[in-house]
């Protein structure tokens, strides 16, 4: 009788102990799907997961516990759809490449991790690494052991020989070994888009990441050229396709730009010299843009310091990034979808959120630019049923900010409470 008795106990301590919440007391709530800002709410957390939204400041019961923002903006986690987990740009970040072995990019990718999440920003996509560092920097944070945020990753980028993404762009030819091989992300005939393709699958990666034309920071002539045919488009498109992949394309130029768009890219990135009918485009097939105003603004700047650049990069900084916010704002008013990402990585980790200010400054009102970052990054990223918004039933992905963002877009630089899947990792 003894027994039972205390095992009766036992159960009831537990089922005290499973119902206790946390009771987040928001000033102002943005959820991240409505465009209005409610105040005085209470968010009910349960676990990892959101119970539900209440109207009011909830008491709370005996087991809860209070998180008081009364004085403060409660969002959804933020999403940032273009980072480099693996690396930040620097005078030396060329030379980095000969003196780092793939451990001394895992340390840094769970610095900048760590960082990123602390910005506020709990969901990213990594465009981009260097040894597939960030796929096993996804499964160290899924399984708990690296605090960062949930990544969706494409591992190494695909280019062509000489083309954005190739690594060895720049190198010495004593140094260059076999800078061709799909496995390594080079892709220089339909057989290799295929390979290449089936070689990132069999990494793990999430998104097929290509460089469609020449970029701003590899050590070649061109930021805009096309680098692909026609044909290796095709072949990476219906490849991924086959293995469930969808494919982000990198591209400056128009040219590239568009034969990315027609061949069924998910996403432009950076976008630089979109015409009217890349737009068109873009619009008529649901092609999403990232623009990454942040990177262009950080180039163009460092472009005036001498020696900051290689010489072949200096003049390609200087010209295209100032172009970025010209091409987002006539993006938006043609009506092109767009999701925000930055390119960090380029720019400094944990700055990611000063791009708001420039979507709102290039003509995105304030509520759509974190709607961008919110529950339209979650559709895009296939995840609204789990993050993007502040709804009962989804993940407790929630962040603060002091003041009203809709007032001053900048307090999105100054997260100061950051909880994911219900465990607070910044502000209390």
């Amino acid at each position: 009788m003894k027994n039972a008795i205390s095992l009766l106990a036992g159960i009831l301590l537990f089922a005290n102990l499973a119902v206790a919440d946390t009771l987040i007391h928001a000033g102002r709530l943005i959820d991240g799907d409505s465009d209005r800002v409610r105040t005085e709410m209470t968010v009910r957390v349960s676990g990892s997961i959101i119970k539900g939204i209440e109207k009011g400041y909830t008491a709370a019961s005996a087991d809860d516990s209070i998180v008081d923002l009364r004085d403060q903006t409660v969002l959804p986690g933020l999403m940032d759809t273009h980072v480099h987990l693996t690396g930040q740009y620097s005078p030396d970040s060329r030379l980095q490449r000969f003196i780092m072995n793939e451990a001394d990019y895992a340390f840094d990718a769970a610095k900048y991790a760590r960082l990123t999440l602390e910005a506020g920003f709990t969901v990213v996509r990594n465009l981009g690494d260097a040894f597939n560092v960030t796929i096993a920097l996804r499964k160290a944070i899924d399984a708990g052991d690296i605090v960062g945020p949930k990544i969706l990753t494409a591992g190494k980028s695909l280019a062509s020989t000489g083309g954005h993404a190739d690594p060895t762009n720049g190198w010495a030819h004593h140094l260059l070994g076999d800078p061709g091989r799909p496995r390594d992300g080079i892709v220089n005939s339909v057989e290799d888009a295929r390979r290449a393709v089936r070689q990132r699958y069999k990494d793990g990666a999430d998104w097929i990441k290509i460089t469609a034309t020449g970029g701003v920071l590899s050590v070649a002539k061109s930021g805009q050229n096309p680098q692909f045919t026609d044909e290796e488009f095709q072949a990476i498109m219906d490849t991924a396709a086959d293995y469930g992949l969808r494919v982000a394309a990198h591209a400056h130029g128009t040219e590239g730009m568009k034969r990315a768009v027609i061949a069924g890219v998910a996403s432009i990135e950076h976008g630089t010299y979109m015409d009217r009918e890349v737009m068109r485009l873009m619009k008529q097939r649901g092609t999403v843009y990232v623009p990454t105003i942040l990177a262009g603004n950080w180039v163009a700047e460092k472009a005036k310091i001498d020696g900051f650049f290689p010489d072949l990069v200096r003049p390609k900084a200087a010209a295209i990034g100032p172009l970025i916010e010209s091409t987002f704002a006539a993006a938006y008013a043609y009506g092109v979808p767009i999701v925000f990402g930055t390119d960090t990585g380029v720019s400094p980790h944990g700055d990611n959120a000063q791009e708001f200010a420039l979507m709102v400054r290039s003509g995105m009102p304030a509520m759509e630019a974190i709607q961008s970052a919110t529950s339209v990054a979650a559709r895009f990223l296939d995840i609204a049923e789990t993050h993007g918004s502040l709804v009962a039933g989804k993940q407790a992905d929630i962040i603060a900010v002091p003041g009203n963002p809709l007032d001053d877009i900048t307090v999105m630089e100054r997260v100061s409470f950051v909880m994911k899947g219900g465990e607070v990792y910044k502000g209390l």
